[in-house]
């Protein structure tokens, strides 16, 4: 997508501060962190939504969840806790269109978020 912003940062066209990469996975630092440590896991691939996800997507999505358990470990955050989470929508808090995880830990994270 021409003016996905995640596309974009994926393109190398807007700068970001990368934690992993692969051919598939992208994950770099938020620049409104939430919390000590905040990273966004995304796909490389342009999905706008979990709405828009095939069953092609399957290892695509079972891969990010590898990826985040590796970047969990090298932030040292594994032992202590970490929540990844993804909004779906308008409503869920969704403010770009491509599907994308929020890796959240350093701290005690409460619930329900609000």
């Amino acid at each position: 997508m021409e003016d996905c912003i995640f596309c974009k940062i994926v393109n190398g066209e807007i700068p970001s501060e990368k934690v992993y990469e692969d051919d598939k996975v992208l994950a770099f630092k938020d620049i409104n962190p939430e919390a000590p440590v905040h990273v966004v896991i995304i796909p490389k691939k342009h999905i706008s939504s979990i709405n828009e996800v095939t069953a092609e997507d399957e290892l695509l999505l079972g891969h990010i969840f590898t990826v985040a358990k590796e970047i969990a470990a090298k932030l040292g955050v594994s032992e202590n806790g970490y929540r990844v989470v993804s909004n779906c929508g308008k409503d869920a808090g969704q403010t770009v269109p491509h599907i994308h995880f929020h890796m959240l830990a350093g701290r005690v994270l409460g619930w329900p978020p609000c």
